[in-house]
């Protein structure tokens, strides 16, 4: 009998080594040579992105890119037949997220179409799949009441106030009309807290999507996200209110909180990806990346330079999509790790540190600055004794910059809705601009606590001239915007050091808004004057080259 047992297993390992059954399936992401022969057209961008989404962009006046063409169909294909899963493409990175045995990666990395993989190997094991995504085409009322009478914020009310988001909210400004992508663990039984029921009644969730499992449900995860949405969403009279309680949301699952591996941050570049396809305004995430379960594949405070980590450099792509990016900073601060993590350390995202109700920065808040250099955190919130939503319908206390996040971030979508002409660039500037201690920040709280009455006085000033960010860098180029200059009138700008000697110079003629981003030119650090003219009208600014 026990012979016979030996030899059904030895013919059952035969053929598992001529099938091929048993071999193990990995993650990879495979990036690819060009978009070459695509059927995608930046002239026709309807075919992969919605109307918001190109509104938006064309609002700010961002062009369609190569980048944000779908990657070609029949790459994708060529990947199938050398017997690769697909699971997502994604635009931004050229990429195929696949999942595939070593055999099959080894034919699929001698494909001509194929550059390489990211971090060269695997990013994760495979996990089951379900369904395929989509985005929704649904509209967001812009409806507000101006007339607010005081809300009763209950035990939310410092948090509130601290960011001056009652004085919004008095305004009439609760976020109608503005769509918030929130990347999260998951929102364990949002659909049924009582502290969301208005957000569900009115049908302000637009689209979810769960990029961990392949499927549209995200109900039925972690509970990290719903409380971060309550931040922002929640109705509790007496209890709790969102920063922006009134605005639409796009729920998505990139993180699996079971693990940590750089899969995670593929999902999260795919996140916003979509989020940038449905047309999001805002992006709240609060998700860090630094040290994973395999240690070698950890990050170093190094590699926090803004455009190593792989969720960075999609976090800064998604900025430049005319989204506004806020994302924690981290809660490193009480442990060996100390610094910020990915993708808080992009240049253009507005990474948030914690403080308390008294606005002391909270002992476990994330250090800056970034590995290069530059100012992070850039802002902080109320991330000790945030007052938030629970999976079982109660509204409790949290700590983490995780919860410091989502308030900046609805503070963001009113604010942005207060001022519709903005653009995500000046958005960010402005809220930064108004930080408590913009004018000498920190590595520990940034500029500080952003306000929305220091930030609306700035508002006032961007249609005329708008020079930004500044203090600049290298990773963070200036940008210039002039409202004041009628279309096709010829722009002269001339960049002198203090001894008055010409850095650089450019005659710049627009038929829209007239606009231009200094080119990179290896400048030192210090003072320079940048004065700008067109017909009668002449402005100097005093630059700070970090």
């Amino acid at each position: 009998m026990e012979r016979n047992r030996v030899s059904y297993l030895l013919v059952v390992l035969l053929l598992c080594q001529i099938t091929g059954f048993g071999q193990s399936t990995r993650k990879f992401l495979v990036l690819l040579r060009d978009k070459t022969n695509s059927p995608y057209s930046i002239s026709r961008p309807e075919q992969f992105l919605s109307p918001r989404s190109i509104l938006r962009r064309q609002k700010q006046n961002i062009s369609i890119l190569e980048r944000d063409l779908p990657v070609n169909p029949a790459y994708v294909s060529q990947l199938q037949q050398a017997g690769a899963k697909i699971w997502f493409t994604s635009r931004w990175l050229n990429a195929v997220l696949v999942e595939a045995t070593d055999a099959t990666i080894a034919t699929v990395q001698r494909l001509p179409i194929v550059k390489g993989l990211e971090f060269g190997r695997s990013l994760a094991n495979a996990r089951a799949s379900a369904d395929k995504q989509t985005y929704s085409s649904k509209t967001v009322s812009s409806v507000s009441n101006t007339n607010d009478s005081p809300l009763d914020y209950g035990n939310s009310q410092m948090q509130i106030t601290q960011l001056g988001a009652d004085k919004m909210h008095q305004q009439g400004y609760h976020g109608e009309g503005m769509l918030i992508g929130v990347l999260d663990a998951g929102f364990l039984n949002g659909n049924k807290v009582g502290f969301l029921k208005p957000l569900f009644d009115e049908k302000r969730v637009l689209a979810t999507y769960d990029f961990v499992k392949k499927e549209t449900s995200v109900y039925e995860d972690d509970s990290h996200g719903l409380s971060c949405l309550s931040a922002i969403a929640a109705t509790a009279d007496k209890q709790l209110y969102g920063t922006a309680y009134k605005a639409s949301f796009v729920l998505i699952r990139t993180e699996d909180a079971a693990t940590e591996k750089q899969i995670e941050e593929a999902n999260w570049v795919l996140g916003a990806e979509y989020a940038d396809s449905i047309g999001v305004d805002v992006i709240s995430s609060s998700l860090g990346y630094t040290q994973f379960d395999d240690a070698t594949t950890s990050y170093t405070y190094q590699n926090m330079d803004g455009k190593t980590a792989l969720s960075t450099r999609g976090a800064q792509i998604a900025t430049e999509t005319g989204m506004v990016v806020v994302v924690a900073a981290g809660n490193e601060g009480s442990s060996a790790w100390r610094y910020l993590s990915a993708p808080s350390d992009a240049a253009s995202v507005l990474a948030i540190g914690a403080v308390n109700q008294t606005g002391v920065r909270a002992s476990f808040s994330s250090f800056g600055p970034s590995a290069d250099g530059r100012v992070k955190p850039d802002l902080a919130a109320r991330g000790q004794g945030t007052i938030v939503g629970s999976p079982g319908g109660q509204i409790v206390s949290g700590n983490g910059t995780s919860f410091a996040t989502p308030l900046v971030a609805g503070l963001a979508a009113g604010f942005w809705q207060a001022h519709p002409a903005l653009t995500a660039a000046q958005v960010t500037d402005a809220l930064r601009q108004s930080g408590s201690q913009f004018g000498s920040p920190d590595d520990q709280l940034g500029y500080g606590i952003p306000n929305f009455e220091r930030a609306s006085v700035l508002a006032e000033s961007y249609g005329q001239l708008l020079v930004y960010p500044n203090p600049f860098s290298d990773a963070q180029p200036l940008g210039v915007q002039w409202g004041e200059i009628t279309p096709n009138t010829p722009l002269d700008a001339t960049l002198t050091n203090t001894a008055g000697r010409v850095i650089w110079q450019n005659r710049y003629t627009s038929a829209g808004l007239t606009a231009f981003t200094l080119p990179y030119l290896n400048l030192s650090a210090g003072l320079y004057i940048m004065t700008l003219v067109s017909g009668d009208k002449k402005r100097t600014v005093k630059l700070v080259k970090q």
